[in-house]
């Protein structure tokens, strides 16, 4: 009975934590809500699902990255809607306005919950972007459900290089601890590293992001956190690149050096792993049907930072 009575409360204030993130982070379109039972549970995913004017049964889905959420796909879902394709943005289950249960998270069991927002919206086919592990995902979204995938771009992915080979190993408690202590001002300075030179408006992103430290709920957002970083640390997709059968474009910025865990590197691994130029091309060539294009000069997120030279790349590439 005690236990009972706790996962109620805990139901309880999860849902108090999601409407005060509602509050608190308007998205560029209306918010609906799709319920998926995950682990013996139901979870509410938030996303979005805006349409041209005109019918169109040309789908994209954008996923997220780990330190971020729908938002920041406003700008690339603007242009692709005037473009003339439906556009779908989730914030996967344990980020943004999504629920964020504590339950085992794979890319496996995020790649099940997004087929079935597809096939919930009846959804046949997509062009799937990811951004960082959000690229992570779209790898093994790629692989689990070949049949749905018309084409895959894959912005930025974390994953191209397999991090527990070469980062030291963090308990789930060590990396929780981490997160629990997070503050504007860490989440700042890390997102600072994906740019290579910082500008005002992307400070909007930052407080995206921080949005959940004022949450009554903080802790338990942190665990969740924690999982997440664990998820991408012990399961790797650079093994399975010939799995991909789908058209795929990598999107990579020429200075981005992205490491999960980069902190606990010595300054030589630093500069030897992350290194997204040459990743980019060892991938490219392991992938069965795959183009490769760089941004000069752009960091982890070009959709940001080159809006311009994306929206080009992108519409070209899917058209």
């Amino acid at each position: 009975m005690l236990r009972k009575h706790y996962l109620k409360s805990l139901a309880l204030l999860l849902c108090l934590t999601t409407t005060l993130l509602q509050a608190q982070l308007e998205y560029p379109y209306p918010v609906k809500y799709f319920k998926v039972t995950l682990e013996n549970r139901p979870v509410q995913i938030a996303y979005m699902d805006a349409q041209p004017d005109s019918a169109t049964n040309k789908t994209v889905l954008l996923f997220h990255g780990k330190n971020f959420n729908g938002y920041y796909w406003k700008d690339v879902m603007a242009f692709l809607v005037n473009a003339g394709f439906r556009v779908i943005v989730p914030d996967l289950p344990g980020w943004g306005k999504s629920d964020k249960p504590d339950i085992h998270y794979s890319f496996h069991m995020l790649s099940y919950a997004m087929n079935q927002l597809l096939d919930s919206l009846q959804v046949p086919k997509v062009y799937l972007v990811g951004h960082s592990m959000g690229g992570m995902l779209a790898a093994r979204f790629a692989m689990l459900y070949p049949g749905k995938i018309t084409k895959l771009v894959l912005e930025d992915p974390i994953g191209l290089e397999d991090y527990k080979r070469f980062v030291p190993y963090q308990t789930i408690d060590q990396l929780y601890e981490k997160e629990v202590h997070a503050t504007y001002e860490s989440y700042k300075k890390y997102q600072q590293s994906y740019y290579p030179q910082w500008r005002h408006e992307y400070e909007q992103y930052v407080e995206a992001q921080a949005v959940v430290l004022n949450t009554p709920d903080f802790s338990h957002i942190a665990w969740v956190n924690a999982l997440t970083y664990q998820m991408i640390y012990e399961q790797p997709v650079c093994y399975e690149w010939d799995r991909i059968t789908a058209p795929t474009l990598l999107m990579i910025g020429t200075e981005d050096r992205t490491v999960v865990g980069k902190a606990l590197l010595s300054d030589d691994d630093k500069n030897r792993y992350g290194q997204y130029p040459a990743l980019a091309k060892k991938t490219k060539d392991q992938l069965p049907n795959a183009l490769l294009y760089e941004f000069t000069g752009v960091g982890h997120i070009p959709h940001i930072q080159d809006p311009g030279q994306f929206r080009q790349v992108l519409l070209t590439f899917l058209k």
